[in-house]
């Protein structure tokens, strides 16, 4: 079965354009114009990415990334006419996995969805053994994480970044070498993407935001996680 996407966009002429070059390329692909409705079909169809646009009627595309993200484990890869920064950083923090501004390119959402569907549990089903570190179990195969055996729901792009983490417990990750290899582009300094992840990951998995003790900060170079219990 081809990957399937469900595209929530009111632009009927740019979703149309979209979606062929997308089926040209080994997708199925659904078109939603209504935010309100949007909610719904992702709980119920449960794609395997959505591409969700920001300006939709009935509802704004942060709050159907809001309204979805604690149900549904799939990337969502969020659009925007709005270049304000404003804007990237709530996507994320609503728990957008990646986020692009219009007027879209296609091959580079091509190239995005590609990159997040290589992710996806379902493609990746290879039996791969638990990373234990200080209390943490990550299950790389299942994409699932427990804490002291209790479950921790994260979203796609949160599970990557505490992946990578765990395979380099004990030693200090840069911003750079996060970002380059979880988003496979050239890092720039002023995107707050992995901070905000950081954060919404200390919160999970109850660090301590002012002080934390599991996921700790290297001042002026980057992260690491502890191996301490």
């Amino acid at each position: 079965m081809p990957p399937s996407v469900l595209l929530v966009e009111d632009d009927r002429e740019l979703a149309e354009i979209v979606r062929d070059y997308l089926i040209e390329n080994g997708f199925s692909v659904s078109i939603e114009m209504q935010g309100d409705l949007a909610v719904g079909r992702i709980l119920q169809e449960r794609p395997d990415l959505v591409v969700l646009d920001v300006n939709l009627p009935g509802m704004d595309g942060f709050t159907v990334c809001k309204s979805v993200r604690d149900q549904y484990q799939g990337a969502i890869v969020m659009l925007t006419a709005r270049i304000e920064e404003i804007d990237e950083v709530l996507g994320l923090e609503f728990g957008a996995d990646d986020y692009l501004t219009k007027p879209v390119r296609p091959r580079v959402l091509l190239a995005r969805l590609r990159t997040h569907l290589r992710k996806s549990p379902a493609v990746n089903s290879e039996l791969e053994d638990c990373l234990s570190v200080g209390g943490l179990s990550v299950y790389p195969s299942r994409r699932h994480v427990e804490l002291r055996a209790v479950p921790v729901e994260l979203t796609s792009a949160e599970f990557d970044l505490l992946h990578f983490l765990a395979q380099r417990a004990g030693k200090v990750v840069s911003r750079a070498e996060l970002y380059e290899s979880l988003a496979g582009e050239t890092y720039d300094p002023q995107d707050r993407s992995i901070d905000l992840r950081i954060s919404r990951l200390r919160r999970k998995l109850g660090d301590n935001q002012s002080n934390p003790t599991r996921i700790k900060s290297v001042r002026g170079t980057g992260y690491l996680l502890s191996i301490e219990p």
